[in-house]
């Protein structure tokens, strides 16, 4: 990050799109926004980060670099892979919103591609390469971002629940419907363990994997 001008920093500004990004989402970005959260004037940004195109590259370089994607060098790619997934899977939960400004811009440094090295790294240590290496880390990385939506998804509309009446009442909706599987798994569907469904998420991925032909 650039050294610190007159207290303003690179890094510093960064941050404090990050926060904003959590708080008011992407769209509250600007770079008005953010010199009025700083309390400096607009101008004095762009000493640090010439245009907003930047800011977001260092947004995605910020939040790559937060994550600790150390895997044992010795380990099989199963245990590597499942290392990097939950890995991703914690820097998302950090940073549900950001997250999705370093899946949607190109890597720009070294910072931003080093996870994607090692995942390119791991799957190829399960014999894959060329478009299927490619393909793999892309799945994983989106089934990684569809449990977070799920989860983000739940959360946000309440913990409120429905009461006994309102369950009973739903359940005769649903088998005047003809919707019996999903009457008679519904304590089930409202059941929401994240993490055990992330995990089982993983390892049927993981055995799908293993079934996959050797090979480029």
């Amino acid at each position: 990050m650039t050294e610190a001008r007159g207290g303003l920093s690179r890094e510093r500004i960064v941050r404090a799109a990050v926060a904003l990004i959590e708080r008011d989402g992407i769209d509250a970005v600007s770079m008005r926004r953010l010199a009025a959260e700083l309390d400096v004037g607009t101008m004095s940004l762009y000493n640090h980060v010439p245009n907003k195109a930047a800011l977001l590259d260092g947004i995605a370089e910020f939040i790559m670099a937060d994550m600790e994607f150390a895997t044992d060098p010795d380990a099989d790619w199963q245990d590597q892979t499942r290392a990097l997934a939950r890995t991703f899977r914690g820097i998302a939960r950090r940073y549900p919103r950001s997250v999705l400004v370093v899946i949607t811009r190109q890597p720009k440094s070294t910072v931003g591609l080093g996870p994607v090295e090692i995942a390119l790294a791991a799957v190829r240590k399960g014999g894959f390469d060329g478009q299927v290496a490619v393909r793999l880390v892309r799945t994983f990385v989106s089934f990684v971002l569809g449990s977070l939506v799920n989860e983000v998804g739940v959360a946000e509309a309440g913990g409120a629940g429905v009461d006994a009446p309102d369950k009973a009442e739903l359940a005769e909706a649903l088998s005047r419907a003809g919707y019996l599987n999903v009457r008679d798994l519904l304590p089930v569907l409202a059941e929401h363990d994240h993490d055990g469904d992330f995990e089982f998420g993983l390892e049927l991925l993981i055995s799908a994997v293993q079934a996959l032909p050797r090979g480029g």
